[in-house]
């Protein structure tokens, strides 16, 4: 009889990296937005690419990052410049000993954008 001993661990085995995390999403961001030269261009296009810089910047931080037993959430906000305030919360409820969260924002003359990506250890 073979005894199985429980996989679950209490506290991550690798060392979560968020300024390479935030450098990732950041330059992911300048590459897919620095060609917005138009926002009428642009502007019918954001529900599409809201959903693609999401979709690059988590494929791209479990890639580079490789950090086991943590879902990596990605919220991306997309809107145009027109002179006006934007404000962009988020609450969650986590573990402040081994959960955390990145934040990165692009702003050029046409549009802003605001990437923000959770990281929940999952035991």
């Amino acid at each position: 009889m073979t005894t199985i001993e429980p996989t679950y661990r209490l506290e991550p085995e690798v060392k979560l990296s968020l300024t390479k995390a935030k450098l990732i999403a950041e330059t992911i961001l300048a590459e897919k937005l620095a060609g917005a030269s138009n926002k009428d261009d642009i502007e019918f296009e954001f529900e599409v690419l809201s959903k693609s810089l999401a979709d690059t910047v988590k494929e791209k931080i479990k890639s580079e990052l490789n950090v086991p037993r943590y879902k990596i959430l990605v919220q991306s906000t997309l809107g145009t410049m027109k002179d006006q305030g934007v404000k962009i919360t988020s609450r969650c409820l986590w573990d402040v000993s081994t959960d955390n969260y990145v934040s990165a924002s692009f702003q050029n003359e046409f549009v802003f954008a605001s990437v923000l990506v959770f990281f929940l250890y999952t035991a």
